[in-house]
């Protein structure tokens, strides 16, 4: 079995932070006796350190555990650090990367990665893909765009022409959301999370980016957020409105089948109808793990969907395995 959106923090990366404590505003806070710290950088998102976050150990024990014999390993969101000057960004992404390509070349055959990179930066965030992919990670997980900027805006052209050379994995992974009317119940993870998905998606796929970049293998996190669930009216919208069709060669659902989803849901149904939208070979089998809210243990294997995400990779991990 497979997990393709699981996360760890190396030592290195600990490391830097507390190095670089004042640099990044990086906090460690303990809120109840029976937990880990939480770390909180820049005042945001904060989380508890749990150690199959931190410990490489008992992240490959657990994982071994639920019945996972390879993981697709990401640096956490909290972590991008997009809003800080670049070099701060660029210099933490760097650490991250190698140490995550250190980690899984002693572990192939259970570890592969995804490089964060400095996405404030393009040209600097396609050099660092370069560099990652060189080390031997995938590719890159990233967040919606900036705060300011969707991922469609020319100023990401030279980072997206990169990884569609690279042929890089990008794993779209939305950040909480800060629409201040989401202020309660947990509804900035709830709902704001696969709420940013969507929004960010359903720029991309109108854009006709996806055509620009064909070889750029996109995977979206929480089974594409709300997107899926309503593309049939944005179908509606491209046979109505000369504005949506203007930059696509195929209704919206065409493109949707462009796309890899995982398969983090927590809802038989909804997994169903996201197969029956886009085909197996287009969903991967995935946890969020080891975040509080993860799909854990896993209960969907899929190989089909791996394979056809990673390639040659996913062939060799199976016959490996």
């Amino acid at each position: 079995m497979y997990d393709l959106h699981t996360h760890f923090i190396p030592q290195e990366v600990l490391q830097w932070l507390k190095d670089n404590r004042h640099r990044v505003n990086a906090k460690w806070e303990k809120k109840g006796p029976d937990q880990a710290d939480f770390l909180i950088v820049n005042n945001q998102w904060g989380f508890e350190l749990k150690e199959t976050f931190t410990n490489p150990g008992r992240y490959l024990q657990e994982q071994a555990k639920a019945g996972v014999t390879h993981s697709l390993v990401s640096p956490v969101p909290q972590l991008f650090l997009y809003a800080f000057p670049e070099e701060i960004t660029c210099e933490a992404s760097a650490i991250y990367n190698r140490a995550l390509a250190q980690w899984v070349g002693h572990h192939h055959n259970r570890l592969s990665a995804l490089a964060t990179i400095p996405l404030n930066n393009p040209m600097k965030a396609a050099n660092e893909l370069r560099n990652a992919m060189n080390l031997g990670l995938k590719g890159a997980i990233i967040g919606p765009g900036l705060s300011n900027v969707m991922l469609t805006d020319e100023f990401f052209t030279p980072f997206w022409e990169e990884a569609n050379a690279l042929k890089a994995i990008i794993f779209i992974h939305p950040l909480l959301c800060e629409d201040p009317r989401l202020k309660k119940k947990m509804m900035p993870n709830l709902i704001g999370v696969p709420w940013e998905t969507a929004v960010c998606v359903t720029d991309l796929l109108l854009s006709g980016m996806l055509d620009r970049y064909p070889d750029v293998k996109i995977l979206l996190a929480h089974g594409g957020g709300f997107l899926p669930y309503q593309i049939g009216r944005l179908n509606k919208g491209y046979e109505k409105w000369p504005a949506v069709s203007a930059s696509l060669q195929a209704p919206p659902t065409e493109y949707l089948r462009r796309f890899w989803f995982d398969s983090v849901l927590w809802n038989h149904a909804a997994l169903r109808y996201l197969i029956e939208m886009v085909g197996e070979d287009r969903i991967v089998p995935g946890t969020d793990f080891p975040f509080d809210l993860c799909d854990w243990p896993p209960a969907y294997a899929n190989d089909s969907g791996v394979q056809s995400l990673l390639g040659d990779d996913g062939h060799q991990t199976v016959s490996e395995e």
